[in-house]
């Protein structure tokens, strides 16, 4: 069952998702060649702890760290070790939040070093396609629309879309109803309606949408072993329009960037 969230309910969410915001721009100040997943994740833990959360996905599922750490070829649910990071390594970072009884739960993949330019595309389409879907969460339109959209622009760029793997709704449980799939014929599932939060993550493979799983049970593999790109937002519905909950700018703000892509789903009030 979707559960509808009041404005002060959302808001609450919001504070979630800005400290998970928060924590991944701490960690990309961080992100270089030599250093390893275990040392963010500790690193991460102290810092969400020390402003008034708890690590959202530690001890859930039996999953064991704060952060999912998912190098090169990992899609998913990665699990942090000593191994350290390579010059020209991708990595999808995804953290989760629990603070004032509501969930956050966002992600990006970094660069390590000198990234080559069909990884570095890989990246930028798949971060084009979230955007992408993230306009679809309006009123009139439906769950499946966002998944069409996605899936429309990341394999006319050539890439496989993960099926087995969703993005969901969000609130006092990390995953709630609905789930959100990144392929998909538009024009089904349930109708969007305000106070709806998502979060909406595509996972895009640079080769076949196919994937295998570790014998340690968490860490999701691209079966041709090419690289695979993930980003996260969380997205709350409010007055027929997105509106991001959460943000890469603390990200932007230590790596340099300069964008506004975000700027079409920032409330103006």
């Amino acid at each position: 069952m979707i559960k509808i969230k009041s404005l002060e309910e959302i808001e609450l969410i919001r504070q979630s998702a800005l400290l998970v915001s928060k924590t991944l721009g701490m960690i990309a100040s961080e992100i270089k060649p030599g250093v390893s997943g275990i040392y963010l994740d500790k690193l991460a833990e102290e810092f969400i702890r020390d402003h008034g959360g708890t690590p959202g996905f530690k001890g859930m599922y039996d999953f064991p760290n704060t952060l999912c750490f998912s190098p090169n070829d990992q899609v998913v649910h990665g699990i942090p070790t000593e191994k350290p990071l390579r010059n020209g390594d991708i990595v999808s970072i995804d953290c989760g939040v629990l603070m004032n009884g509501f969930y956050g739960d966002h992600a990006y993949t970094f660069e390590v070093g000198e990234v080559d330019e069909a990884t570095k595309k890989l990246l930028q389409v798949t971060k084009e396609s979230l955007y992408i879907g993230i306009a679809q969460f309006k009123a009139g339109k439906r769950v499946s629309d966002i998944g069409h959209a996605i899936q429309q622009y990341t394999e006319g760029h050539g890439y496989g879309v993960v099926r087995e793997l969703v993005g969901h709704g969000l609130g006092r449980k990390l995953h709630e109803d609905p789930q959100v799939p990144n392929y998909g014929r538009p024009g089904r599932g349930k109708k969007f309606k305000d106070g709806m939060v998502l979060a909406i993550e595509p996972m895009i493979n640079m080769g076949t949408h196919r994937i295998n799983q570790l014998s340690d049970g968490w860490t999701v593999l691209t079966a041709d072993r090419k690289p695979s790109a993930h980003f996260e937002h969380d997205v709350a519905l409010i007055n027929g329009k997105p509106e991001l909950l959460s943000t890469f700018q603390y990200i932007y703000d230590v790596l340099g960037i300069k964008t506004d892509e975000e700027k079409p789903f920032r409330s103006t009030t």
